[in-house]
């Protein structure tokens, strides 16, 4: 077997290797997040804590890796004899295992379901187990959390926070323990987690690419000494590796006793507070990794330290308020709120109001706070194509539904119907479908048992009993906004209720999963902002900087969202395209003759390959021209009024109809 990388000769990741290993100590923390970009080593450290874990005594034969001195009474292997019975299982040692949840796994294999080779050949109703329960007291590594399905990234948090696995599906009730070390390494630039997601990780790590040159050549030193002889590396790191594994095993034997003072319990609750997490939650993880950290370093006592280490860990992912809001914690920022808090460590004095531990101490004049997006009017735009600073978009909205009409079969998500292999099942198929239908297939072979002479408890099948199932969910879509940024449209009350209006259709984007991309249009050309992407939270801020002022270039940035589309449909054929267009339709800039007429005809062309459109109409005044309804006929999509958008004004899916290629 290739030895792998070994966890003591990785350079640098200090803040990654600590992580690890508290959580190592003290699994209760919640596992480890690890965001950084591609070729950071995040995948190598993770791989080579495995080999650190101390091995397990196990029930042999016990496909849930029950610890002989304390079987689960619920095991779905049980009985499992006390080890004092006469009857006692064997117990048996084996590594601890890390187990890895590629992106692509389904809901059965990740939970188990029925063992449907039982069920068919001896007619019993029995659970083939699946991840979680390989991963039970060992560690389940996520590579790219960030594109696993979310209710999969639900089920799998669910697990690590009670420590056990239920199952109820196919007519199979199984609970079973599942005690891990939950890891998930993530790369921002393909999309963020949910903040709701994120909170469930306990601790969370930035990692990059080291700047300085004597590292950089280090790492390339010690990559090439592996790749020659894999083994010879591993046996010049073994002893400090055996170190760092007999230390786990003492820190863990010594974390229960690890005393939390009043003191510190009073500052890890006021340093939550001064941050302003959501829930209790970010207080608990707070004070289990200061635990850990104090059994890692040998103290019989949580220290100020050990909470400083811990919050640092702890609480940069929680402090995300607007799904947009880059997650991060300030060190300078770290230290003050220490310093505060070290104040709430005393306990308060309950006849001084000035206390800042007492009630009402401590707290900020809300009224001082400068409102971020500022109140200074945007410098008008003008119609000679100079560039004009970008307006501040208007309070975002809770956004009406855009959905592609008609049923596709793309990526799960939240927006259009589909049919694929999730969502619920409507019926079962003797034609294309997705996974057995197992009540259909047994249905349509029961009347032929006899005739099949079928003498025994097993079900006698034949290719033609198959039958699969038809299920409809829900899918993402690639939802292209085609934003008009011309002269026309820079009124800064008009620029600002429209890139409010589309940061609002961004976080619905954000909220269903979809990839998006932005083109905008002004002047005499159009520009690909920001190509297809799952990174929402880019869309966001490229549009932010969108400067405006010009002639109306219509047509040009029709076309270029057809180029656009064109290239993606070859790169994913599933996924169904939803173009988005703001736009007061006032074309002045032409690619042959009439600039209106040009843009209808490229409009003609995107509604010829069967892209569904919204034309969002940003006309405003007394004087309306009805521009935009005109460039919805021709592509033969909806036209929505601006002020329409927000489903607090106007309830109702808009539907965006595909024409026949």
């Amino acid at each position: 077997m290739t030895a792998g990388y070994p966890f003591s000769a990785v350079v640098g990741h200090d803040d990654l290797r600590l992580a690890l290993l508290l959580n190592a100590v003290h699994p209760a923390i919640g596992g480890v997040l690890v965001r950084g970009e591609k070729g950071t080593a995040k995948s190598t450290v993770v791989r080579g804590l495995a080999a650190l874990l101390p091995d397990l005594a196990v029930v042999e034969g016990c496909r849930f890796s029950c610890d002989p001195a304390a079987p689960d009474p619920a095991c779905p292997d049980a009985p499992h004899a006390p080890p004092a019975s006469p009857s006692h299982s064997t117990a048996t040692t084996r590594a601890a295992r890390l187990v890895e949840l590629p992106v692509g796994a389904t809901e059965d294999r990740l939970v188990g379901s029925l063992d449907l080779e039982r069920a068919l050949t001896e007619g019993v109703r029995a659970y083939q187990p699946g991840l979680l329960s390989a991963a039970h007291r060992g560690v389940l590594y996520v590579d790219e959390v960030n594109l696993l399905h979310d209710h999969l990234v639900d089920l799998l948090l669910d697990a690590a926070a009670m420590g056990r696995a239920h199952v109820e599906r196919e007519g199979v009730s199984v609970s079973h323990a599942a005690s891990f070390l939950l890891v998930g390494t993530m790369n921002p630039e393909e999309g963020e987690l949910r903040p709701q997601l994120l909170d469930r990780f306990g601790l969370t790590v930035e990692v990059a690419a080291a700047r300085d040159v004597a590292t950089r050549a280090e790492v390339i030193r010690r990559r090439l000494a592996f790749e020659a002889d894999p083994a010879a590396f591993a046996s010049a790191w073994a002893v400090a590796d055996a170190e760092l594994a007999a230390r786990i095993v003492a820190a863990r034997a010594a974390v229960a006793a690890v005393a939390l003072p009043d003191a510190e319990l009073r500052r890890i609750a006021a340093l939550c507070a001064s941050f302003g997490v959501d829930g209790m939650r970010a207080d608990l993880v707070v004070a289990r990794t200061a635990m850990a950290h104090a059994a890692w370093r040998g103290g019989d006592a949580v220290e100020e330290s050990d909470v400083e280490v811990a919050a640092r860990l702890a609480l940069p992912h929680r402090r995300r308020r607007d799904p947009f809001d880059e997650p991060g914690l300030d060190e300078e920022q770290l230290r003050q709120a220490l310093r505060d808090a070290a104040e709430s460590a005393d306990p308060p004095d309950p006849d001084d109001p000035n206390d800042p531990g007492g009630p009402g101490g401590g707290r900020p004049d809300e009224s001082t706070v400068d409102d971020p997006a500022g109140e200074k009017d945007a410098p008008p735009a003008g119609g000679d194509g100079t560039r004009q600073p970008a307006a501040v978009p208007d309070a975002a909205f809770r956004a009406r539904l855009l959905a592609v009409d008609g049923i596709g079969e793309g990526a799960p998500g939240r927006r259009s119907r589909a049919r694929a292999g999730f969502g619920r099942t409507l019926r079962a198929t003797q034609s294309r479908g997705h996974g057995v239908h197992l009540v259909g297939t047994l249905t349509a072979a029961a009347p032929h048992q006899l005739a099949r002479g079928r003498t025994g408890a097993g079900v006698l099948l034949r290719r033609t009993d198959i039958r699969h199932a038809v299920r409809e969910g829900r899918e993402s879509n690639l939802v292209l906004f085609a934003v008009d940024a011309s002269g026309s449209m820079a009124a800064r009350k008009r620029m600002s209720a429209v890139t409010g209006a589309v940061v609002s259709l961004l976080l619905d984007a954000y909220q269903r999963r979809d990839k998006v991309g932005l083109v905008t249009f002004r002047g005499t050309q159009a520009d690909l902002v920001l190509p297809p992407t799952s990174s929402v939270e880019a869309a966001v801020a490229r549009l932010r900087r969108l400067g405006t002022g010009g002639r109306t270039p219509l047509a040009t940035g029709l076309l270029r969202a057809h180029r656009t589309l064109t290239v993606e449909r070859l790169r994913d054929p599933r996924r169904r395209p939803l173009l988005v267009v703001v736009t007061d339709g006032r074309a002045t800039v032409p690619i042959r003759t009439d600039p209106v007429e040009d843009s209808l005809r490229v409009a003609g062309l995107l509604a010829a390959d069967g892209v569904a459109s919204v034309v969002v109409d940003c006309e405003r005044g007394p004087v309306r021209l009805g521009l935009p309804a005109r460039l919805a006929g021709a592509l033969g999509g909806a036209c929505v009024r601006l002020d329409e958008l927000s489903s607090d004004v106007v309830t109702g899916v808009v539907r965006a109809a595909r024409s026949a290629a």
